[in-house]
């Protein structure tokens, strides 16, 4: 196994995580449920893009002690009239995402190629992770974990089956998503953690706060 080169970070981490999906896959909830630990069951669309930010520690992943991570969830609207209207504006400076279904709708997780392949279009290849969300609802399931995992194998990543009702694997999930980019992302020379960790401007500072776990 190649090993990975020692880090040590003495500025935040600065993380633009982008929720794809369709519409009413629970993308607001997870995020309101990582970022204020709430839920609300009554279903509010997302118009547009709503934005909150959460501030959290993880043990580094690549090196000793701990690193604070300073996260901006972009929780995009999931409507198929919106798709089209998708542009780099939305997707440009995004650092991670966050792919997330329905598992009591089918096609949302089929859905999610086009998503993930959407912001590769813009980003290139960033991490992602793919959740399964409203796990807690399995009499009327219409999905496996094997399917999740098939996909998530496909663009070589992990998978969470998440409940923003419960709480189930959401915090789990968010941190899984930045240790992921640090590893794969964050190069060793201090030049390119500058690069990567500096804030993108004023687009990321509409929003409030929150987020969701792993399996």
């Amino acid at each position: 196994m190649e090993e990975i080169p020692s880090v040590e970070f003495e500025r935040p981490v600065k993380m633009k995580v982008c929720f794809v999906g369709d519409f009413a896959v629970g993308k607001t909830s997870l995020a309101e449920r990582f970022v204020h630990n709430r839920f609300r069951s009554a279903y509010v669309p997302t118009i547009g893009t709503q934005i909150m930010k959460k501030q959290f520690t993880l043990a580094n992943p690549r090196g000793r002690g701990m690193v604070q991570i300073d996260m901006v969830i972009w929780d995009i609207m999931g409507q198929k009239g919106f798709r089209e209207l998708l542009n780099e504006a939305y997707f440009h400076g995004t650092r991670a995402v966050l792919a997330i279904c329905d598992v009591t709708r089918e096609e949302t997780l089929e859905n999610l190629n086009y998503w993930i392949d959407s912001v590769y279009k813009v980003t290139g290849k960033v991490p992602v992770r793919i959740l399964g969300n409203k796990w807690d609802l399995k009499h009327q399931l219409k999905m496996d974990e094997a399917e999740i995992a098939a996909l998530a194998k496909k663009y070589d990543t992990g998978h969470s089956l998440t409940s923003a009702r419960t709480g189930r694997n959401v915090e789990r999930a968010f941190y899984a998503l930045a240790e992921k980019y640090i590893v794969e992302k964050l190069a060793p020379s201090k030049a390119a953690q500058a690069e990567e960790t500096a804030v993108a401007p004023a687009e990321q500072s509409r929003g409030t706060s929150s987020v969701e776990e792993a399996a």
